[in-house]
């Protein structure tokens, strides 16, 4: 599903820009959208959180409902 690998991509992008702060003090959103409190980094944070609440419906959703075929043996 497009939504699924959207939210992917944003939580991908926000484990990286946490990985960047921890490990260098280095916040790259904030870079390059004028600071932490710059209007669209603010968009950019949301929307990564929102992401990765989408991304926790994954861990509860059955084979069927990702659009997998079901196991067989």
């Amino acid at each position: 599903m497009f939504l699924d690998k959207l939210a992917l991509i944003l939580v991908i992008i926000g484990a990286l820009n946490w990985g960047g702060i921890g490990l260098f003090g280095f916040d790259t959103v904030a870079f390059f959208c004028g600071g932490q409190l710059a209007i669209l980094s603010r968009v950019i944070y949301a929307l990564v959180g929102l992401a990765g609440l989408w991304c926790v419906t994954l861990l509860f959703r059955t084979d069927e409902e990702q659009g997998h075929a079901p196991h067989t043996a």
